[in-house]
Order: C-alpha cells, then sequence, then structure tokens
C-alpha cells in the first residue's frame, strides 16, 4: 500500500447525512482518480436525490434547535473545527494532493486558509449585531435584529476542496443556519474527512450533511425547488451559475454565486520588475492556473515588456510539473483530461492566430494530465485565450501603451472578479484601483485572498460575498420590528 493510499483508506467514503454516516441509499459509488497518475484511489458513495430530501428533512427539522444555541456555543464548536483541522493539517494535505493533484506546498497553503474561515466565524458567531433607536416621528422605537436564513445547500469546485467548504460552512453555522454541502464529484475526500472533523468538534446531529454525487443536477434540482430549503450558495463556472440562479428564480431562494473570471495583471513601467514578477507566478501559476482568481491576461507597458516577459519566461521554464507529491514538483497536472484539452485549445487558438511561444506550449506525457508551464507573447486581440478563463498554467503576456490603455484593456471583460497591478507611484495606485471593473483588486500583491476580507465579484463573475465582516451576513435575514 502506497502512502497515497494509505491516507485515502482512513477516510470514510460513506455520506454524511446529517451527522452521521451512511450508506446510499441506492447503495452505488463512484470512483474518484488521482490526476497524477489516472488510477482510482477510491470508490466514495453516489448520493441520490432521496438522499438529498433526507438530508434537507433533518436540515429543517433541526433548524430551529441550532439557530436557538447560544452563540457562543456556536463559536466554540466551529473554534474546536479550526484546531482539529490544523492538528491533522498533514493528512489533509495528503488527501488534497491525492485527489486534485496540487504540490504539497500548496495543499498546506490551503489548508491553513480554509482552517482561518472555521476561526474567523467563530469570532464573528458572537458579533450580530442589530440596532435601536427612537423613529423619527417620536411614536416609537424601531428595532433590528438579524435572523438566520434557513437551511443552506452549498456546492463546492474541486480546485480548493477543503477551503471553498469552510468558506461556505463556517458562516453558515456561525449565523445559525443548518447546512448540506455537495462537493464536486471530482474531490469528495477532502469533505468527507471535514465531516468527521465536525463531528469530533461536537456539532448537533442533523445541523450538517455532506452528499458527493456522480449526479449533481439529479441531488440538487429537488432540493432547490422544495420550499424547505431557503438559501444556495455556489462556486463554479458562470454557465452553471446562470443554470442555479434561473432554477431558484421560481421561489425567489436567496442565493449567493461566485463564479468565473478573466482576471487582468497590469504592470506599469514604473513597477519594481523582479516584484511584478513574483507577483505574476503567484497570481498566474499558484494551483496550476485552476483558480478563479488566476491572473489571465498580463498587460505589460511597453517600455518594460521585454525585461518583464524574459524574466518571466526564465522563471516558468525552470518549473517541473510533475505528481504534487514529489519533491521536485514544481506544478502539479490538470484536474483531468478535459481540462487539459481546452487550455491545449486556447494556447493552439492563440498560435494558430500568430502568437509566440516563449516556454512550454505542449501536452506532457502521461500518466496524470500534466501541461508544461507555459508563456506566449504577441498575441493578436482576437485570440480566444485573452476573452475565455484558461484554468492552467498558462501566461498570456500583451503590451499597451499609455496608462488609460492598460486600464481600458483590463477593463475589457464581462467578468470582474479579481484584477492585479504593480506600480511604485502612489497616485496612479489609487487612482487604478479607483478604475477597475473588479470586486477585488491586489496592488502590488500577487495573491489577495484572506478569511478576514470580503471575496466576490460582479458582472459575470457573480454576487454576494465570502469571508470578512460581509461573509456571515449572507445567511442571515433582517427583521424590523416597530415597538
Amino acid at each position: 500500500m502506497t502512502a497515497a493510499t494509505s491516507i485515502a483508506a482512513t477516510v470514510s467514503t460513506n455520506l454524511w447525512l446529517g451527522g452521521r454516516q451512511v450508506r446510499a441509499e441506492s447503495g452505488a459509488t463512484f470512483p474518484v482518480y488521482d490526476p497524477s497518475s489516472e488510477q482510482i484511489v477510491a470508490h466514495v458513495a453516489d448520493a441520490t436525490a432521496e438522499d438529498g430530501l433526507k438530508a434537507l428533512g433533518l436540515a429543517h427539522r433541526y433548524q430551529s434547535a441550532w439557530a436557538a444555541t447560544p452563540a457562543r456555543s456556536r463559536a466554540e464548536i466551529l473554534r474546536c473545527a479550526f484546531e482539529l483541522v490544523c492538528r491533522r493539517a498533514d493528512d489533509f494535505a495528503e488527501i488534497i494532493t491525492l485527489e486534485m493533484g496540487k504540490t504539497l506546498a500548496e495543499s498546506h497553503a490551503e489548508v491553513a486558509y480554509g482552517a482561518e474561515f472555521l476561526r474567523w466565524f467563530s469570532e464573528e458567531a458572537v458579533r450580530l449585531h442589530g440596532r435601536y433607536g427612537t423613529a423619527p416621528g417620536g411614536n416609537g422605537r424601531i428595532v433590528v435584529s438579524k435572523i438566520p436564513v434557513g437551511p443552506v445547500l452549498a456546492i463546492t469546485p474541486w480546485n480548493f476542496p477543503l477551503a471553498m467548504g469552510t468558506r461556505k460552512i463556517a458562516p453558515a453555522l456561525a449565523a445559525g443556519c443548518t447546512i448540506i454541502v455537495k462537493p464536486a464529484e471530482e474531490t469528495p475526500m477532502t469533505m468527507l474527512m471535514l465531516g468527521q472533523v465536525f463531528a469530533d468538534a461536537g456539532l448537533p446531529e442533523g445541523v450538517l450533511s455532506i452528499l458527493p454525487t456522480s449526479r449533481a443536477a439529479a441531488l440538487t434540482a429537488p432540493l432547490i425547488n422544495d420550499s424547505r430549503l431557503r438559501k444556495l450558495t455556489f462556486t463554479g463556472s458562470t454557465e452553471v451559475g446562470k443554470v442555479l440562479v434561473g432554477e431558484s428564480a421560481h421561489r425567489l431562494l436567496r442565493t449567493s454565486m461566485e463564479l468565473g473570471g478573466n482576471a487582468p495583471f497590469v504592470v506599469f513601467d514604473d513597477a519594481d520588475i523582479d516584484a511584478a514578477v513574483d507577483g505574476a507566478i503567484a497570481a498566474k501559476m499558484r494551483n496550476g492556473g485552476q483558480a478563479c482568481t488566476a491572473a489571465n491576461r498580463l498587460h505589460v507597458q511597453r517600455g518594460v515588456i521585454g525585461e518583464f516577459t524574459d524574466k518571466l519566461t526564465t522563471r516558468v521554464a525552470a518549473m517541473i510539473a510533475g505528481p504534487g507529491d514529489s519533491p521536485t514538483t514544481s506544478i502539479g497536472p490538470l484536474i483531468n483530461a478535459d481540462q487539459r484539452e481546452m487550455v491545449a485549445e486556447l494556447v493552439d487558438d492563440a498560435t494558430a492566430r500568430g502568437a509566440r511561444i516563449r516556454t512550454g506550449g505542449y501536452r506532457v506525457d502521461g500518466p496524470g494530465y500534466f501541461y508544461a508551464p507555459t508563456v506566449l507573447d504577441q498575441i493578436p486581440r482576437h485570440a480566444r485565450l485573452l476573452r475565455e478563463e484558461i484554468f492552467g498554467p498558462v501566461a498570456a503576456v500583451v503590451g499597451f501603451d499609455t496608462e488609460e490603455d492598460g486600464i481600458e484593456a483590463a477593463n475589457d471583460t464581462e467578468y470582474g472578479l479579481a484584477a492585479y497591478f504593480y506600480t511604485q507611484d502612489l497616485d496612479r495606485a489609487l487612482r487604478v484601483a479607483d478604475s477597475l471593473h473588479s470586486g477585488m483588486v491586489g496592488v502590488n500583491r500577487g495573491v489577495i485572498s484572506d478569511a478576514a476580507a470580503p471575496f466576490g465579484g460582479i458582472n459575470q463573475s457573480g454576487f454576494g460575498r465570502e469571508g470578512g465582516i460581509e461573509g456571515i451576513g449572507e445567511y442571515l435575514d433582517t427583521k424590523y420590528i416597530a415597538l
């Protein structure tokens, strides 16, 4: 038994139904693959619509009791879960690398980031403030309070299988909501391990269910159509998000959507170029480029584009694609064959239109779904990869002339999740930050995610915020009481 299969054997492959491990109603399972080897590492219980409705029944039945649980008690459970995740960080990192493919160093970084949502919202649970005041007309008092929305369905993606779960579960539990989690088919084991953490932390029965499935729509559609569900939160592609919003519209279901991105990374001619290259590597190549916040387009002012591209190419050419558990690996595999083909298709389209490959630009021989870390320049404006989310280790460098040109190019997208830029001019920093059409902006930083900050976008990148003091508000309703 290898180290990878050994850690997989420690994770329950059953459903978590209301805090208890049970088999799927049908008894069926589906395989989970290691994208580095293309080998099956486990068979996980395949939840059905019947399992989903059972979970919703439990969530509805226990909602009132969980909402009435003192905030301090909810906070202490979340704090205990934080400590348990930290204590089991090595196990979580190994599972993340096994089923998602990222390097162990990146998996450890995700564990630390994901755990922080548990700690942050344990602290926010006891700070659900309302307000009290006298009506302006002098005819009474105004009391405003915050109450839990009610049972939640959370649909999480495969690229950050722990953090995307804790970013939804923690504020829901802190607010007093019961929750059902549907993890991605590709990476269910991390979330199943988290289910054990919450059981060990003392989360009461009925509050949390985790339902992996190979038939997502068959599981979620009956839940979205059920009047007992009061909140839907989704992280994933814009296309799927639009479908879910449409399905939820007839019930006016409370929704929050963290969707796709097309993040610009702008380098002005007064930037510290070495720092900008460091930032570009972090913003583009972290997680193998498989992040909605990944820099998709690198816009570089023409006075420094040669120096920047040369230094970036040198750094990227030195990166080694390989299994995430290898100490020599710089970048892991893509999640599956379809994702690798999508990346290859975008690169092939760009080169067919005249783009130049500075390094990479090819599939790496398997087993495993590897694509060579790549830098392209001389990219024509109509290349698809300037419009579509790459979601892979491909850096597309394009030039611009003036500050106004750089801002216009950065904003030339229907998305609006993240944007990055580098400058040493304070006035420019403030001016450009205000001008970028994006929910999040990194100034001289290639990594911007923080549990204490509101994460989310505008336009086709969705709506709602996760993290920060804003994150818990997505799970609360406002009640006005006239006295």
